[in-house]
């Protein structure tokens, strides 16, 4: 079945293929044209070599170097589904670029650019070897510098490229060192022979110190290249390129850090200590993203932050041993996240065409207390009924209890001043549905990935209890919080704080004065 896994790189070298036509005689649609047919035959490819996996467990290729570096294909269900995911949100890129940017002189330029992205990332999902995924890694993050300066001559265009080239190279460099820990260890950085390696320690006990400082290199890159905090500044500042851009980070950029995690997740099972990093900063970043997300003006920067925490809670669940939590998160937030983003410039008429009239007001902080306790207590039943309550699977856990406080609002409505019980009924189905479906979804994504990731781990501590129980009380007070913003606006203390938070507790300014005292404007480039 080797054979078999080599199409897999016909879909990124058609990409690059259309990237080396020639702009003075490829008219951009026909570009464009090409490139959405080179996604779509990449698409098929993936869907194709699904059905193979599913059917006959991972396909592997012999590596065309040496000592494991080369040229390979390593497919799983995780490289598989990627694969799968990046084509997709590709493909739907393409095709509204070839509209987006009708008539702009450099819409040829943009399209090489977006096609050698999409097939560098292409390559990092299917690469069958460390060397060829760092490779992929840093061709990805530079041909994505390309996009972020497209219009170069804004100033925030360059800020953001110049941010994002810095915290990238950090990351290049973390992984690097990682990657040379492993041949020290292993004299090979073919993934099935890592793999082994990492088996052989586990079943030994005890993981050398080596390996340990390689994890956590590993974990330091995964976060710095997932926009995690405090080193977020660049993807708020994305609304400076083309909108496809945005959608595209979510192909497998943006989330590329948790997709490194998963692909060695085997090796950062050996180190307590980088799952604990992970899970802290992941935590603290999808906490701050969500707060300050709530007192954006701006659709972009809404989504921006938006995109910050939902990185941060995927490496929360990493963090807490829930690899096939996380790799399901990637797919649903891909999809969704890529949607808004294209969709973005649609928000305004949306929602003057679903406007109607609201009485105002908001729930009793009571009663909004009363509704947060009984979804959390929905939510720990269901959790309980699957076989995933907090002492077994803390991460599935964590995650299924935030999102049933999405609910907290609905269920304080119908429990609100005149309680009706058809109302109060359907609302606590829903709650209901809506928590069973998640925890669903989480069984059959571990299913699918019996053998291609560890199993979900149990609680295996102290300090992870207390992350779980700060996570949940923390977005729990965010709900409250939310709903409070609103009944004290008029209060100085209130105004003051939404004025802080709006500026992102002004840790992006602050990295934006380094960055230019480091890497200073260009006068010719000046605004």
């Amino acid at each position: 079945m080797s054979a078999l896994a080599w199409f897999a790189l016909l879909g990124p070298l058609a990409l690059v293929a259309v990237a080396g036509l020639k702009l003075d005689r490829t008219p951009p649609r026909r570009m464009a044209d090409l490139a959405f047919a080179a996604a779509l035959g990449s698409l098929a490819i993936a869907l194709l070599l699904a059905v193979a996996i599913a059917a006959n467990g991972r396909l592997t290729t012999p590596t065309l170097g040496a000592a494991g570096i080369g040229l390979g294909i390593y497919l799983d269900a995780i490289s598989g589904t990627m694969f799968a995911l990046v084509s997709f949100i590709g493909a739907v890129v393409v095709r509204y670029s070839r509209n987006y940017l009708d008539g702009d002189p450099r819409h040829g330029e943009f399209l090489r650019w977006l096609s050698v992205t999409l097939a560098c990332v292409i390559t990092l999902a299917i690469a069958g070897n460390l060397g060829l995924f760092i490779a992929a890694w840093v061709a990805t993050s530079l041909s994505l510098h390309r996009l972020l300066l497209f219009f170069g001559e804004r100033p925030a265009a360059q800020l953001a490229a110049k941010k994002k080239f810095i915290v990238s190279r950090i990351g290049d460099l973390c992984l690097l060192g990682a990657a040379a820990i492993l041949f020290a260890q292993f004299g090979r950085l073919d993934f099935a022979g890592l793999f082994d390696g990492f088996a052989r320690v586990g079943a030994a006990g005890g993981a050398p110190l080596q390996l340990g400082i390689a994890a956590a290199l590993v974990a330091v890159a995964a976060l710095l290249k997932s926009a995690q905090f405090p080193t977020h500044g660049w993807i708020l500042e994305v609304m400076e390129t083309p909108t496809p851009v945005s959608a595209l980070l979510h192909a497998g950029i943006v989330n590329a850090g948790g997709f490194l995690v998963l692909r060695l997740s085997g090796l950062m099972t050996l180190s307590g200590s980088s799952l604990e990093i992970l899970a802290i900063v992941g935590g603290l970043t999808a906490l701050f993203g969500s707060v300050v997300m709530l007192t954006q003006t701006s659709i972009k920067v809404s989504l921006a932050y938006s995109t910050v925490a939902q990185m941060g809670f995927m490496m929360l669940e990493c963090g807490l041993g829930a690899f096939s939590a996380a790799l399901l998160h990637i797919v649903a937030h891909s999809l969704y996240k890529a949607h808004a983003f294209l969709s973005s410039g649609s928000v305004i008429d949306l929602a003057r065409a679903s406007w109607t009239p609201s009485p105002g007001g908001q729930p009793h902080p009571a009663r909004l207390v009363l509704a947060l306790v009984a979804v959390l207590g929905v939510a720990a039943g269901v959790a309980w009924a699957a076989g995933a309550t907090v002492t077994m699977k803390p991460g599935a856990f964590v995650l299924g209890a935030i999102l049933a406080m999405g609910l907290v609002h609905l269920l304080a409505s119908a429990i609100d001043e005149r309680p009706n019980g058809y109302v109060i009924g359907r609302a606590a189905l829903l709650a209901l549905v809506v928590t069973g479906a998640y925890f669903a979804l989480q069984a059959g994504a571990e299913r699918l990935t019996a053998g291609a990731l560890p199993a979900t781990a149990p609680l295996a501590g102290p300090l992870d209890l207390a992350i779980v129980v700060l996570a949940i009380g923390a977005f729990g007070a965010v709900t409250v919080f939310q709903s409070q913003m609103a009944r004290h606006a008029g209060e100085p203390r209130w105004q003051a704080l939404y004025v802080h938070l709006a500026n992102g507790l002004y840790v992006n300014t602050l990295a934006n004065r380094w960055v230019l005292r480091l890497w200073p404007r260009r006068a010719t480039l000046a605004a």
